[in-house]
């Protein structure tokens, strides 16, 4: 506007340049100096130094900033500029601009932050979560630490889905190398588990726990992400087995005779059948199985946790079929190709 005596006094002054006033003081002749008056303050910001990312003539850019957008940023924050081009995966807000989060002049929370970073900022586009979490019955106990979201997520970049710091199944582990006590019983130590068993079930196998357990929480045992039934014994309904039956065939419970649903059968008994489809006491999955890993074929435990006894399984296989004597009944055999007659 041509209004350079609005700067500079065009006769004296104590300030170089014959400016009116030094540093920032300048500046907030004409800008609000609330904008610097947050609890977290910018360094450049902090010190008076507005010529650090502002021209003070011209520009070609909005603001009269000396780079465009995030360039402007990593002037300074070369880290950030080399961790962009070298992880696999950017924040969708680091990517469109660093200042959907950060003010860069001053803000409430640390890092210029216009909410607390560790979780509050986050629910600000993750609008979903704080009710999914808040509801969830069985909680994620990471998210009650320190880092809360930041314990699993980086909010810049990441080589790993999802904004996660790690490989998922390493990231897990990074707690679960440790036995944890929970009013719904013992959490394993997942990580000397896996370790001394060599048969891992399918999605442990592809290093992906989320394929079961929800990590924000859930409304079942265990944050599994259906229901599952937690006991020995439970009368057979396909809901009780909604988490098995999102890989597995519902039909290897609900088909009393086969001869390709499964291998575990006496002729064309289906022994699957036999345990499992009864109205009362029926044995759930896990009264044979381990969900993570064994050291057995088809992840056959050793023995079960029933009441305060292992229940010993007692498994003997042969080519086409085998026997068991756990410690609920006698010694019985199967046979795919010549059925068995047991007592």
């Amino acid at each position: 506007e041509g209004q350079c005596t609005e700067c500079h006094d065009p006769h004296q002054s104590p300030n170089r340049y014959q400016l009116r006033n030094s540093g920032s003081e300048l500046c907030f002749q004409c800008h609000d100096q609330a904008m610097v008056a947050d609890t977290f303050v910018h360094g450049p910001a902090a010190v008076g130094s507005c010529s650090t990312c502002h021209d003070i003539h011209q520009s070609e850019f909005p603001k009269m900033l000396i780079a465009e957008g995030n360039e402007l940023c990593f002037g300074c924050h070369t880290e950030k500029a080399d961790a962009l081009r070298q992880k696999k995966f950017t924040h969708d807000p680091v990517r469109e601009a660093c200042v959907n989060c950060h003010d860069p002049h001053s803000g409430p929370g640390r890092y210029q932050l216009s909410a607390d970073g560790r979780s509050e900022l986050c629910f600000g586009c993750h609008a979903d979560k704080p009710e999914e979490i808040a509801s969830a019955a069985v909680k994620h106990g990471g998210l009650d630490t320190e880092k809360q979201c930041l314990a699993c997520h980086d909010p810049h970049v990441s080589d790993y889905p999802k904004q996660l710091t790690r490989q998922p199944m390493a990231l897990c582990l990074s707690c679960h190398d440790r036995e944890y006590e929970k009013d719904a019983g013992t959490v394993a130590n997942m990580k000397v588990l896996l370790a001394n068993n060599a048969m891992h079930h399918g999605p442990v196998d592809q290093q992906d726990c989320s394929s079961c357990h929800n990590a924000h929480g859930s409304e079942n045992f265990r944050m599994l992400r259906e229901f599952f039934p937690p006991l020995f014994y439970a009368g057979y309904s396909a809901n009780n087995y909604r988490l098995c039956f999102m890989c597995h065939e519902q039909t290897l419970a609900d088909e009393e005779t086969t001869t390709t649903l499964t291998g575990f059968r006496n002729g064309e008994q289906n022994l699957h059948f036999v345990h499992v489809n009864k109205l009362t006491r029926g044995r759930t999955c896990r009264a044979c199985h381990d969900v993570h890993a064994t050291n057995n074929p088809r992840h056959i435990r050793d023995a079960v946790p029933y009441a305060r006894w292992d229940l010993p399984v007692g498994l003997d296989t042969t080519e086409t079929g085998g026997s068991c004597m756990p410690g609920c009944h006698q010694q019985f055999a199967y046979d795919r190709e010549q059925p068995v007659m047991n007592r």
